[in-house]
């Protein structure tokens, strides 16, 4: 039985339930999933945005509860320093941190324009100024990171906290068909191949739960 267990919502539309999962899986910490279904209130109002506070996932380790997504990355890194989530550099480390931050506590346009709808696929999707501004930031962010550390993902050779963070606008990405660069078509292909995420996705897909208000091209 795993020390850990690690408490999500729904894979398909839950974008903190995707970060804290692959944090979880990228430091190899071994974990249960508890999940809550998305038909709860709380959690609903959280994937719609209506919630004050994001209540998943929470992380539960040797008596410790851990429910913040960038707190459950620091907690990680700290009881698995070997696998690296954060770069060992200071500058780099920093800088991590800084567009993890940035995508923690910004991008309010993008989140309630392109919603994480995994199973959803919209052809022509309308995006509006806002969320375009939100789009080209990112792109900014990919391109400084992968330039700076040479790919193929944000800091280096291997997957860490910025990718767990960055993972779920890949898939808003594909939904909405956004278009790309090569440099960043190719970053959207690394994320999509590795083994967590194609284990979620396929979990995503297998999952009953529908939300009817990010089921339509609004």
């Amino acid at each position: 039985m795993a020390r850990a267990s690690l408490t999500i919502s729904s894979r398909n539309y839950s974008s903190w339930s995707l970060r804290g999962w692959l944090m979880a899986k990228f430091a190899g910490l071994p974990f249960h999933v508890q999940e809550v279904p998305s038909d709860d209130p709380a959690v609903r109002a959280e994937i719609l945005l209506l919630a004050p506070s994001i209540l998943v996932p929470c992380l539960t380790h040797n008596g410790i509860k851990v429910w913040d997504t960038l707190a459950i990355g620091e907690y990680l890194n700290e009881v698995k320093p070997n696998a690296r989530l954060l770069p060992a550099d200071r500058a780099s480390r920093a800088h991590c941190r800084a567009i993890c931050g940035e995508m923690h506590s910004g991008f309010t346009a993008l989140r309630s324009a392109l919603p994480m709808n995994i199973k959803g696929r919209f052809e022509n999707f309308k995006i509006w100024a806002r969320a375009q501004a939100d789009i080209d930031r990112i792109k900014t962010i990919w391109h400084e990171c992968l330039d700076a550390h040479g790919g193929p993902y944000l800091f280096g050779p291997e997957p860490g906290l910025a990718d767990a963070m960055y993972a779920p606008v890949v898939t808003r990405f594909l939904t909405y068909g956004v278009p790309l660069d090569k440099v960043c078509a190719a970053y959207c292909e690394q994320i999509m191949s590795l083994s967590e995420m194609k284990e979620w996705v396929e979990a995503a897909l297998a999952e009953p739960d529908q939300i009817d208000e990010l089921d339509a091209e609004f």
